[in-house]
């Protein structure tokens, strides 16, 4: 491909059927040389591959084979016998004969080229209806070959068939039904029940639960009204939106993840690097091999040409690398494709390979193991103060400020529906709290340090003090005319998930697991009591966090970190496998980890570590069986156990199998019960 003309670069996808090509270069003649090469090609996208079309051949093949051996057996006319096996290995062998002599104008000794000089072997020693079986049998690997590497394929194409291809959308006053192409950032969707969003987004205005299966691979609709963010090929179960469109088709959430994954499954992994590797030199070895079992016996053993010849040719079929060659890309494309189904987007091979061999995954805490959003968690108020008082109080003044604990006070003054009253003369203290006239008296909301600086008296509150700072809550206190009038406990609460994560990863083996943060130690020995990590540090910037990454690599080998993509950034880049939560519409996210948890949903943690693992049993496997059965297969042709039509049923047998055994990966999913635990 790259001595046309114009061409630069050439990139062949295995997983998704695509040529990317590089350069100046009509499309035209990429087509028409691809066809050259024996590979169906088209301009629109990635073809389908022709199963049916092999099916036929192969039907064809194995009707004339059958045929002819009616008319050698039974009617017994040879001369009709052999022109049917002939017509059965023409039909049956065509096309790879084609595709041989292809290979062959550049060198290239590959599977299509020993099975060729297999047949013409042995149609040149007689043995029509050897070479018509070997024929016909190869036509049906090819066959099933096609038909079980087309399914993992249906990963990719199912992904691209969610979105829509038109949207209603509003302009200048009117709807009008238009191509996904033609709409623009600014236009407006108009989303009824039941149809799907064309087109990433925000709500302007409606509500209505959206189910986002297709992109986080959550199962449960989330509720959506306006300000709340939408995706491309996510469906609008109830209620109508008007969904403002913020990104170009080809810029959707949902256009990344198929491009993302494209990419992944095209990446090679290790494994495959060395399969392939190993088999660029183990071809011209077995011809070398087949050559010399042909020849040194007759030649100077004085032994009859036509068994050796046989022999050889036997070897040639069954040592032939199919299974070996295919059986580490139908496992990653099986694996990463099903990942994608599910809300996970792994990045290539090598990390899928990675996560299936990891001893430690350090947690960051924010945002992770917990919420990332305080809330109030407990109200204690002292005499005479009830406790919709002190919340309407402290919610009254904090209602000025946007630091993240008055957000919180505010938001559970909301939930318990009170309502807020006007306050004056409202003045933040920086670190410490803020202050406001209310009603006529001095409220003042803050830190005990705040209270204490005013000479107010907290020896009431000290007990309730101790046991909210050893649970790791933050205490907010609230003060009226110079006397504490109680406290609030606000925490960024830990995760529904959270412990079930630690304990599934810890029960599938992972070594150790721990929590890096940079809040303050009693706060991260509190969380990781509750989510049950082996350990944590606390206090650490930044740079601390990727020198914790590194002291872990160094002590255990392969170490995932799990953050939320934007602030772990380096801690991410540093460690084995980085992965991101959260990564629906986040472009950083998307960017910086190797592995994306679309769904803010920590129980697809192990989901990804399990599939991992188990892609790398199959590769595993695959490998070790292709090699047995081959080594097998060759120790039985020196004593000539090894006939033709065995040794192509050998072949084929072994490569169906092991892309079968990788296909299975496709139906592993998350465990339903997870978010029981």
């Amino acid at each position: 491909m790259t001595r046309l003309p114009g061409v630069e670069k050439a990139e062949l996808n295995f997983g998704a059927a695509k040529l990317a090509v590089l350069g100046k270069v009509d499309p035209r003649l990429v087509v028409e040389e691809s066809k050259n090469h024996g590979v169906a090609a088209t301009m629109e996208g990635a073809p389908e591959t022709k199963v049916f079309g092999r099916v036929f051949i192969s039907a064809a093949s194995g009707l004339l084979l059958l045929a002819g051996w009616a008319f050698d057996t039974f009617i017994q006319l040879p001369v009709a016998a052999t022109g049917l096996y002939l017509a059965a290995m023409l039909s049956g062998g065509f096309a790879t004969a084609r595709k041989a002599l292809l290979s062959l104008r550049r060198l290239d000794f590959n599977m299509n080229v020993l099975m060729t000089v297999a047949v013409a072997g042995a149609a040149a020693i007689g043995e029509w209806r050897e070479g018509a079986v070997v024929a016909f049998l190869y036509s049906v690997s090819e066959a099933l070959e096609s038909f079980t590497i087309d399914r993992a394929r249906q990963s990719i194409r199912s992904l691209m068939e969610i979105a829509p291809k038109t949207a209603r959308v509003r302009r200048d006053g009117r709807e009008e039904e238009l191509p996904v192409e033609e709409i623009r950032p600014g236009d407006v969707l108009i989303v009824r029940p039941g149809e799907k969003i064309a087109m990433d987004g925000k709500v302007l205005s409606g509500y209505s639960a959206v189910n986002q299966a297709a992109i986080t691979g959550e199962s449960i609709p989330v509720e959506k009204t306006a300000g709340d963010e939408v995706f491309a090929g996510t469906l609008n179960q109830h209620g109508v939106l008007e969904v403002e469109v913020t990104r170009l088709v080809n810029d959707t959430t949902i256009a990344k993840i198929i491009n993302m994954v494209e990419e992944a499954q095209a990446q090679r992994a290790p494994s495959q690097a060395f399969v392939d590797k190993f088999a660029k030199y183990y071809t011209p070895a077995v011809i070398a091999l087949a050559a010399g079992i042909i020849t040194f016996p007759p030649l100077f053993s004085g032994q009859p040409w036509y068994p050796w010849i046989y022999r050889g040719l036997a070897l040639l079929v069954v040592a032939c690398p199919c299974a070996l060659v295919v059986s580490t890309p139908v496992a990653i494309v099986s694996a990463i494709g099903n990942a994608a189904r599910n809300g996970v987007l792994i990045k290539g091979g090598v990390y899928l390979e990675e996560a299936g061999a990891l001893s430690v995954v350090a947690f960051d805490k924010t945002g992770t193991l917990t919420k990332g959003a305080p809330e109030v968690t407990d109200i204690i108020t002292v005499k005479n103060v009830s406790e919709r008082e002190l919340l309407k109080a402290a919610a009254s003044v904090e209602k000025m400020s946007e630091h993240p604990l008055a957000r919180a006070i505010v938001h559970k003054a909301a939930e318990e529906g009170i309502g807020l009253e006007a306050v004056s003369n409202f003045e933040a203290l920086v670190g410490k709290g803020a202050r406001a006239d209310l009603n006529g008296r001095e409220v003042v909301v803050g830190s005990p340090r705040l209270l204490e600086e005013n000479k107010a008296d907290l020896s009431s509150l000290q007990g309730a003090l101790s046991r909210i700072q050893s649970e790791g809550k933050t205490a907010v206190l609230v003060g009226v005319d110079g006397e504490p009038a109680g406290v609030l406990a606000v925490a960024d609460n830990v995760r529904q998930a959270s412990a079930y994560t630690v304990w599934r990863l810890k029960a599938m083996g992972i070594k150790r697991t721990v929590m890096l943060t940079g809040d303050n130690a009693a706060t991260a020995g509190a969380i990781a009591k509750k989510v049950g990590v082996d350990e944590f540090m606390a206090e650490l910037l930044p740079q601390d966090k990727v020198a914790a990454v590194n002291r872990l690599l160094k002590k255990y080998g392969k170490v995932a970190m799990v953050g939320d993509g934007v602030n772990d950034a380096p801690a991410l880049a540093t460690a084995t496998v980085g992965i991101a939560m959260g990564g629906a519409g986040t472009d950083i996210a998307l960017e910086t980890a190797d592995i994306v948890l679309m769904a803010d949903d920590l129980c697809k943690l192990p989901f990804a570590v399990g599939l991992s693992r188990a892609a790398l049993r199959v590769i595993k496997q695959n490998i070790s069986f292709s090699v047995i059965v081959k080594l097998a297969a060759v120790l039985l042709v020196f004593p000539g156990w090894l006939t033709l039509w065995l040794a192509i049923l050998a072949d084929m047998g072994a490569s169906v199998l092991v892309t079968l055994n990788g296909i299975r990966l496709m139906g592993i999913k998350p465990e339903k019960q997870a978010n029981e635990k």
